[in-house]
């Protein structure tokens, strides 16, 4: 059996004094995952922004996203160091990345145990990002060829999207990461439902984590709702209503589940409904294409 063992953050935004706080919580969330017998741990959208609390204006929208975009070499090395310690793949939660246009894009990075980077950009922006913070879609879609399978990664507002996560499938995904970030109920529940959605015609598993908890100092992620879920097709040996794993809503920890990755290519191949095979009969509906990164 193809199995994976995943584990979900429901992230809480924290306030640090410095750095070495922010190593001390990130090291204690992996550490636990990885003792739970995760192999992916997946954080949030935005979850980097925390770090903007040590910027000397924490609610100045433009100085906080400098101060963690200039961060960010060193939230990559530890995130890199942490993987290869535990042997785990790590979604480090995304965070602002300035291009060499001068504009900011949001980058979710996958840390292999053997070192290896893999860079989704978000793709479709929210009225906020594109708005008064001026954070532009990027690209290109891509999927990651792991150790662990295929593994896509769609950003918040990008998993509302259905040609997203349908290049990722065809590209070979069998694994669909969610990150996200979401101030109201409203904003999670149109997440999960894109989640579920995708999981569903596209025949797969998808991974949602949310960040949760309140951060009144910050101009980005001051209010955070959601609840972790992993989500699976609703046919054959998955659940009737496709919920594999869901948390307790807006309470910190690790959601963790088991996927088999077997009965998604069963359920491809000869489930009760045929989703992914069918995909092309509802007329002339192209997906972008994907592009293949190899980490292992």
């Amino acid at each position: 059996m193809r199995e994976v063992r995943v584990a979900a953050a429901q992230y809480p935004i924290d306030r640090f004094d410095g750095l070495d706080a922010y190593e001390a919580k990130l090291a204690g969330w992996i550490t636990r995952a990885a003792e739970a017998g995760a192999q992916l741990l997946v954080f949030p959208e935005y979850a980097a922004m925390e770090l903007g609390a040590l910027a000397p204006d924490p609610g100045d929208l433009a100085g906080s996203t400098d101060v963690v975009a200039r961060l960010l070499p060193e939230i990559d090395a530890l995130h890199r160091t942490l993987a290869r310690r535990h042997g785990v793949h790590v979604l480090a939660g995304s965070a602002p990345v300035k291009g060499g246009d001068g504009l900011f894009r949001n980058v979710a990075r996958l840390f292999t145990p053997g070192g290896a980077v893999g860079r989704q950009e978000k793709v479709m922006m929210t009225r906020f990002e594109r708005e008064p913070w001026g954070v532009v879609g990027g690209g290109p879609i891509t999927v990651f060829r792991t150790a662990l399978g295929i593994v896509g990664v769609s950003i918040c507002y990008d998993v509302e999207f259905p040609l997203i996560a349908r290049a990722q499938a065809e590209a070979g995904a069998e694994i669909i990461l969610a990150p996200s970030t979401t101030e109201t109920l409203h904003g999670y529940w149109r997440v999960r439902h894109g989640g579920q959605a995708r999981a569903l015609e596209n025949q797969c598993y998808v991974v949602h984590a949310p960040t949760v908890g309140e951060a009144p100092w910050s101009p980005v992620v001051a209010a955070n709702r959601g609840a972790a879920g992993v989500y699976g097709p609703p046919d054959g040996d998955f659940p009737d209503d496709g919920v594999v794993a869901l948390g307790e809503r807006d309470v910190p920890g690790w959601v963790h589940a088991r996927l088999d990755l077997d009965r998604v290519a069963a359920l491809r191949a000869d489930g009760g409904v045929l989703n992914f095979a069918h995909w092309p009969e509802q007329g002339v509906v192209t997906a972008p294409s994907a592009e293949v990164v190899d980490l292992r």
